[in-house]
């Protein structure tokens, strides 16, 4: 399996602040649903019996392990963020 890169999402350009916010997170949500389905066809690879090699599938399930843990830790800041924001009095 190759390595994955993880880098930040690309800036989106001339498109209200709510469109950037939604395509940073399809973006986000794709990448974490990607690394998810490319470990667990590692994994059926393994239990096949097909050559995969049993190193490289603990290594494609921990990655996608981390990248949904990072996720969940930006989307509980996100939501404490936001529940700080309507705690705010005008």
């Amino acid at each position: 399996m190759p390595a994955v890169e993880i880098r930040a999402p690309e800036p989106v350009r001339d498109t209200a602040p709510a469109d950037a916010f939604g395509a940073v997170l399809k973006d986000s949500i794709a990448r974490v649903e990607n690394l998810r389905a490319g470990a667990g066809e590692t994994v059926d690879r393994l239990l096949a019996g097909e050559g995969e090699d049993l190193h490289t599938a603990a290594l494609a399930t921990q990655r996608a392990e981390l990248a949904f843990e990072l996720f969940l830790q930006v989307r509980n800041k996100a939501v404490q963020a936001y529940q700080e924001i309507m705690r705010m009095q005008i």
